[in-house]
């Protein structure tokens, strides 16, 4: 198969799956807080944790479409995430993929109950007993452990309060700026390549690898961002740009500079990849082509 149908069957399956989870429910008194929560999930995301989850899962032995759930719950959780840092209180931005944030359509307090819901659902999602019932429990238990974890105070959630708070006196800046998207970006990254080798039956060295491979890929994810948050165009970003430099947030280009950011990514990207190989044996020669394929498409993206 190639990569492009690949990434296109993964893309599609989970925006069909997630359809089925969060429906429209027109005639329900609460029917604005659920129309809050479709708004921004199916507003065109990238979709990259559950490819990652997916495709893992794949390489490492497993059926992906039984994996779907837990594909569609990092899904719910990085589009709550996004809803709430577009928050007044938070980046207070207004538009979000090429239309105006939750908040402004819906006010905020539905936002932020679109997010409480949104990360409520993921774990509705993955602990149903009745989703993927040939899933092995102990698989479905750990899976849903890391991406919980990767979504808390030791994740996701402590990487946004360090990137509220800013660089503090004396610490080195470069390092700040990595802690901070090691959690931010990274965290979700981890646990998406962690929880589809445990779904898929990896071994525990292949689940190292794939962490190890996520994270590098997340901290060149973000600088690529902030790489296209200068050079980039609101209207092609759907979002709003040189809006993190202009707060003084803790971002790469000013730091090291626009060509040392971009040989960052590259070389972030290419160790990333030297990981990939504890998943080419015998039984699966060739099968990480498609995530170094989605490395580098990932390192070259304009959006």
């Amino acid at each position: 198969m190639r990569h492009e149908d690949r990434l296109d069957q993964y893309v599609r399956s989970v925006d069909e799956a997630l359809e089925t989870y969060i429906p429209a429910v027109p005639m329900l008194p609460q029917a604005r807080l659920i129309e809050a929560m479709q708004y921004s999930l199916f507003a065109g995301g990238k979709r990259i944790r559950p490819v990652i989850l997916l495709e893992f899962c794949r390489v490492s032995g497993g059926d992906w479409e039984t994996a779907l759930p837990f594909a569609c719950a990092l899904e719910m959780i990085h589009t709550y995430s996004l809803i709430h840092d577009d928050l007044p209180c938070m980046d207070d931005d207004t538009m979000r993929r090429g239309r105006p944030c939750s908040h402004v359509m819906f006010g905020e307090a539905t936002a932020l109950l679109a997010g409480d819901a949104l990360l409520t659902a993921a774990f509705e999602t993955m602990l149903d007993p009745g989703v993927s019932p040939s899933l092995d429990p102990d698989r479905v238990r750990r899976a849903a452990h890391v991406i919980a974890a990767g979504a808390g105070a030791y994740g996701m959630a402590g990487g946004q309060q360090l990137d509220i708070e800013g660089g503090k006196p004396g610490a080195d800046p470069l390092n700040e700026a990595i802690g901070v998207h090691s959690l931010k970006t990274g965290a979700m990254m981890a646990a998406a390549a962690q929880a589809g080798c445990i779904l898929g039956g990896a071994t525990e060295t292949q689940c190292a690898h794939a962490v190890s491979f996520a994270k590098a890929l997340g901290i060149a994810f973000q600088i690529r961002d902030d790489i296209l948050d200068v050079e980039g165009d609101s209207d092609e970003l759907g979002k709003t740009a040189g809006k993190d430099a202009a707060q003084g947030k803790l971002t790469f280009v000013p730091l090291k500079g626009m060509e040392e950011c971009k040989a960052l990514v590259a070389s972030m990207t290419s160790g990333a990849i030297g990981f990939l190989p504890a998943f080419a044996g015998d039984a699966a020669a060739g099968e990480i082509s498609f995530l170094t394929w989605l490395a580098n498409e990932m390192m070259n993206r304009s959006l």
